[in-house]
């Protein structure tokens, strides 16, 4: 384990941080990373609602830290709302991967935000995170919680890589930067399973975002912008861009609005980057099909039976995986390049950034936050330290005017 740090906070509660979800293919690989770089001194626990799965996995990670001998186990249920006010009652940061969020998410963050708990998951479903913040967003800020989604590849490296590329170009001015996405990796039936929901609650999703558009507080004398971009030819990057309508942009944003030093006016466009013509073609149509599917519930079941939640690729697989989110910003005459990579984005790297997200706000000094907040805003240079040192890179490329 890691050297001791400063904890913040209240001590009176029985544990730091508790792993909901713990038995799940990512709980698992987050249990695992906690277990390796939790400091000595950190309270933590793995919580699920089958205690014979929880005290397995605690005797694999004894070989991990055989400090875990002693690992307490909590039962925990998300159809369980007592068992998961009692959990967020005796911890002071909670860290869960049970989703989809939609369907089993809601409970935990109402839980979390009555007690004063600070909350992270990987959620990537849009509707989820907008009816959390209609719901829970006031009730967290009057108790201190701080409410945190998309503590994953959805969406770490995007939101925190824009915070690094603001931090390159001058302030004060309008900033334009652009997001170009590229991975080899897997996914998981967890995340085959969560796409799959999101895609089908298209109506559902619109929805949230219109009634949460219509109560949050519109900024004054600044806009925070990030527009569906079109299909086009990247010329910084030699391939071609795919708009993605993932949960990202709308993170970045978020910060943005958050932060006066994304500056006056700013935009953020998130695309994947596809090196051939045809291979992008084809990714919009196997998209347009996957949506198409979606809203049929026989052939969305059919999908999902063929992923079975809890799998995912092998660690064979995983060590060959890896990410890249490529930045081009403009502001103030400056133009920059800089870059986000790491190893396998799904998985490996998302156990990383979740277990790293809440030790952060566990142990960590972070500016004064409550209520529904994104990551660059919550803990932004903490996280963004703690990420570099563990093993994500963090660069600037290129630098003009």
């Amino acid at each position: 384990m890691s050297e001791t740090v400063p904890r913040r906070g209240d001590t009176d509660r029985p544990y730091d941080i508790v792993l909901f979800g713990a038995t799940g293919f990512v709980g698992e690989l987050t249990a695992e990373y906690l277990a390796a770089h939790a400091p000595a001194d950190c309270r933590w626990a793995i919580a699920g609602r089958t205690v014979a799965k929880l005290e397995k996995l605690r005797e694999q990670l004894v070989a991990v830290n055989p400090a875990c001998a002693t690992l307490p186990v909590l039962y925990a249920d998300a159809s369980d709302p007592a068992s998961l006010r009692e959990l967020a009652a005796r911890t002071r940061v909670v860290a869960t991967t049970v989703g989809p969020y939609v369907w089993y998410g809601e409970e935990l963050v109402a839980a979390c935000a009555d007690a004063g708990t600070d909350y992270a998951d990987l959620s990537g479903e849009p509707e989820f995170a907008d009816r959390m913040y209609l719901a829970y967003d006031a009730r967290a800020r009057e108790t201190g919680a701080r409410i945190l989604h998309a503590c994953g590849f959805d969406s770490i490296p995007h939101d925190l890589g824009v915070y690094f590329t603001v931090q390159q170009l001058p302030e004060g001015v309008p900033l334009r930067i652009d997001g170009f996405v590229r991975s080899n990796a897997m996914f998981s039936g967890g995340t085959f399973a969560s796409a799959m929901t999101a895609l089908g609650r298209g109506r559902q999703t619109l929805r949230a975002a219109r009634e949460r558009r219509t109560a949050e507080p519109r900024l004054v004398g600044r806009r925070a912008r990030a527009p569906i971009g079109a299909v086009r030819r990247s010329r910084e990057t030699g391939t071609w861009a795919l708009p993605l309508p993932t949960i990202d942009p709308q993170m970045v944003a978020r910060s943005a609005a958050a932060l006066e030093r994304y500056g006056p006016d700013f935009r953020y466009r998130h695309y994947a980057s596809v090196k051939w013509l045809p291979v992008a073609v084809g990714g919009v149509a196997a998209v347009g099909a996957a949506a198409a599917l979606a809203q049929v519930p026989a052939a969305r079941s059919w999908l999902m039976d063929r992923y079975a939640a809890g799998s995912g690729p092998d660690a064979e697989r995983r060590g060959r995986s890896w990410f890249t989110v490529r930045f081009v910003g403009e502001g103030g005459g400056r133009r920059v390049f800089t870059e986000v990579s790491g190893g396998d984005p799904g998985y490996g790297e998302t156990a990383k950034m979740l277990a790293e997200s809440v030790l952060c706000l566990a142990f960590d000094e972070l500016p004064a936050t409550s209520g529904q907040v994104t990551t660059a805003v919550a803990m932004g240079d903490a996280l963004l330290e703690r990420l570099t040192a563990a093993g994500l890179r963090f660069r600037v490329a290129a630098v003009r005017g």
